[in-house]
C-alpha cells in the first residue's frame, strides 16, 4: 500500500513534497497553499531577483537541486506552476530560531515572472512590510 507523502506547514501554510521517484535523480515536487497574504509574506523571499519561497519541511535537500510544483495563492484557487533551485537550507534547530527548510529561488523564465508578479500582487501593502518573517 503506498504511503502519502510527507506533510509539513508553513505557518498556516499548506505543503506537501514527494519524491517522484524514490531516488535524488528526479527533482521533488511540491504543493504550496498559502491560505492568508500573511503566510505568503512570511514564505516570500524579495531578495532573489526572480522571487522566491522559502517552504518548512525536514525533507533533505541538496543546494542547487531542481523543485517544481504548484502553489496557490491566498484568496485564489488557481494553482500557479512554480519551478525553483534550492539556494539555501535553514536546518533544525537553526541559531536564528528561524523554522527548518529551504529557500527557493523561482526559475526567472517566462513562468517564473508571472508567479512573482501574482505573489507581489497577491502580498499587497505587505510587501515593504517591515514584520519578521521566515527569511530576513
Amino acid at each position: 500500500m503506498p504511503t502519502s507523502p510527507p506533510s509539513t506547514v508553513v505557518g498556516n501554510t499548506n505543503c506537501t513534497d514527494s519524491d517522484l521517484s524514490g531516488s535524488s535523480a528526479r527533482p521533488s515536487v511540491l504543493q504550496l497553499r498559502m491560505n492568508t497574504p500573511m503566510d505568503l509574506y512570511q514564505a516570500y523571499i524579495p531578495l532573489f531577483t526572480d522571487g522566491g519561497l522559502f517552504v518548512q519541511t525536514s525533507r533533505p535537500y541538496q543546494l542547487g537541486e531542481h523543485v517544481f510544483g504548484l502553489l496557490t495563492l491566498p484568496q485564489d484557487a488557481t494553482g500557479y506552476p512554480l519551478a525553483g533551485q534550492v539556494a539555501w537550507i535553514t536546518p533544525a534547530n537553526s541559531p536564528t530560531g528561524r523554522p527548518q527548510g529551504v529557500g527557493l529561488r523561482i526559475v526567472g523564465d517566462r513562468r517564473g515572472v508571472i508567479l512573482k508578479e501574482k505573489i507581489e500582487a497577491a502580498l499587497g501593502p505587505l510587501l515593504t512590510s517591515q514584520h519578521t518573517n521566515y527569511t530576513v
